[in-house]
């Protein structure tokens, strides 16, 4: 894990200084509302429906024992006992109080934190696959190029006032499970014909009230090349992007309006311009940060009994089946730890649950842990022989529900619940389904199913890449849930159909039902997942479902 440099330090240092002048000159009333609201975004506070809020950067989701604590601190002594992780791998308090953001700012630079462009129209926190140095079927750790990115666009003075907001993600393998393609730029490792790693660039994507799949603009980048390319992507953007507009104003909006053919062109030209002025200070640099990122000292040693406790044991097993996927050292495994608890709000984790997960990877996952754009935890490098003890330590703090990938392992944002922009709830409604699901005893049974919800149009919850996706909207006055399907977050990725009318909010739960049982009528075999049964019927059955075979014609 990348250390902070003397400079790091000094610069987070030097910003928190400087924003504790400004909040205490704000508390003060030296700093109107209107003059103080630029400065604060610009360090991640934000004014909610409620209170204030604090979005951490945690930079490509990793954290370490001593930060996940701290965070549990800060929550417990300046929140009200727990922080929510986000789709953006960053974590937010809900309830500070502004005298005590400089407070809170200060105990995140201690353990090398900060809340840093996590808001403003900036390079936002780079995201990268939660499984990075660990998955089984990756090329390379994408984590060293998310490091080199965050530091090249930290503070860059070119890229401070963007048009708009800009968002950048990485895998290092060619299965997507950082949703690449629904960022302003994604990269996704591949190897060319003569096995070199490299990059498929896509410029482009983005959710929200104009969903677009990112346009491939390079098939294949060498590793070499990304910083400037990444710079000639930026340079064509900040010149190109419109600024008479905010809703017209990202990336994906320049790419429609000039066509994916010309701006391809554009940035090709740039980058042309600018390679020749690196001149190997940006590989050197990476050459450095890929060694804060060596894996780590595998242990050998026996399997057996994990296997043993596998065939005794069908609740481990079932908890084995799900929240475990294949590391690439066949003694490991890579553990997510669901943040799903049915009926338990999605992405939340008490002060005492992330003491306990720094507990766990400290003393069996190698002192590594993730946070998932899936608003999960994850301990990357696990000995088998260590499941058993850590399935019994998750169970008991409420942290083993066996459910990752399954029907209640929700993505939502907070909605209406905490967020100013919400024209709807999210949680209640992720918590409503989650349930009903569990009452049903039917998520084993329907297997992978990736439901996402967003509280606007806004789209934080990703609902348009959700192989369901909720949508809720006002509707004079009343929330009205629009609901799409088919959505795919990963290589294949695509934004869902729209099915038809909204529903009210005591009818969203049912509705979800309906499909879900659609599904297992139609499906093939119990090996068709909801998104290949979708794929191979379409919408109209589904409909039908929905609305009845009357609904069906007027939906359409």
């Amino acid at each position: 894990m990348y250390s902070y440099s003397d400079f790091d330090e000094a610069f987070v240092r030097s910003r928190v200084a400087q924003f504790s002048a400004q909040v205490e000159r704000r508390l003060d009333g030296s700093l109107t509302e209107d003059e103080f609201r630029p400065l604060r975004l610009m360090n991640g506070l934000y004014l909610q429906l409620h209170a204030y809020m604090l979005r951490v950067a945690i930079p490509y989701g990793t954290v370490n024992p001593r930060q996940m604590r701290q965070m549990a601190m800060i929550a417990e002594t300046f929140d009200k006992g727990y922080g929510h992780f986000t789709t953006r791998q960053n974590i937010q308090y809900n309830w500070p109080k502004l005298e005590d953001v400089p407070a809170i700012l200060s105990a995140l630079a201690d353990v090398e934190m900060h809340a840093i462009q996590t808001s403003g129209n900036c390079v936002r926190n780079v995201t990268a696959d939660h499984f990075a140095g660990a998955a089984a079927d990756e090329i390379e750790d994408p984590r060293p190029y998310a490091e080199l990115l965050r530091q090249w666009s930290t503070d860059h003075p070119e890229f401070q006032f963007l048009p708009r907001k800009f968002k950048i993600a990485i895998t290092g393998s060619p299965n997507d499970r950082a949703v690449t393609r629904a960022h302003d730029i994604g990269l996704r490792m591949h190897r060319n014909a003569q096995g070199e790693p490299g990059f498929e660039v896509m410029v482009g994507g983005g959710l929200g009230r104009t969903p677009m799949i990112g346009h491939t603009v390079r098939e294949f980048l060498p590793v070499a090349d990304l910083l400037p390319y990444v710079e000639a992507v930026l340079s064509v953007y900040n010149t190109l992007g419109r600024r008479d507009n905010k809703y017209k104003a990202r990336i994906k909006i320049m790419v429609h309006e000039n066509t994916p053919e010309v701006v391809t062109k554009l940035i090709e030209t740039r980058f042309a311009e600018i390679r020749p002025l690196f001149g190997g200070a940006d590989q050197k640099l990476l050459a450095e940060i890929r060694e804060a990122f060596a894996p780590p000292a595998f242990r050998n040693a026996p399997v057996d009994a994990y296997d043993a406790f596998y065939k005794a044991d069908p609740v481990f097993r079932a908890w084995a089946d799900t929240n475990l996927t294949p590391h690439r050292n066949v003694q490991y495994a890579i553990v997510t730890i669901s943040l799903k608890a049915h009926g338990a709000t999605p992405g939340d984790a008490s002060a005492d649950q992330m003491r306990l997960m720094a507990d766990l990877s400290e003393k069996y996952g190698h002192s590594d842990l993730r946070i998932s754009h899936e608003q999960n935890v994850i301990l990357p490098h696990v000995h088998k022989a260590d499941l058993p003890m850590i399935h019994a330590a998750l169970v008991q703090a409420g942290l083993g529900t066996a459910n990752v990938g399954l029907i209640s392992d929700i993505i939502a944002c907070p909605g209406m619940d905490y967020c100013a922009l919400a024209t709807a709830r999210s949680i209640p409604v992720a918590q409503e389904i989650a349930l009903r699901f569990d009452a049903l005893k039917l998520e084993h049974e329907v297997g992978p199913l990736k439901i996402k919800i967003s509280g606007c149009i806004n789209a934080c919850g990703h609902h348009h890449v959700g192989h369901i996706g909720i949508l809720g909207l006002d509707r004079a006055g009343v929330e009205n849930y629009q609901i799409t399907l088919g959505g795919d977050g990963t290589e294949t990725a695509v934004i869902g159909d729209k099915t038809g009318p909204g529903f009210a909010y005591d009818e969203i739960t049912p509705a979800i039902e309906r499909i879900v049982l659609a599904y297992l009528d139609l499906r093939q075999d119990a090996g068709e997942t909801f998104l290949q049964a979708y794929r191979r019927v379409g919408l109209d059955p589904f409909k039908v479902a929905l609305y009845g075979a009357e609904g069906e014609k007027d939906a359409a």
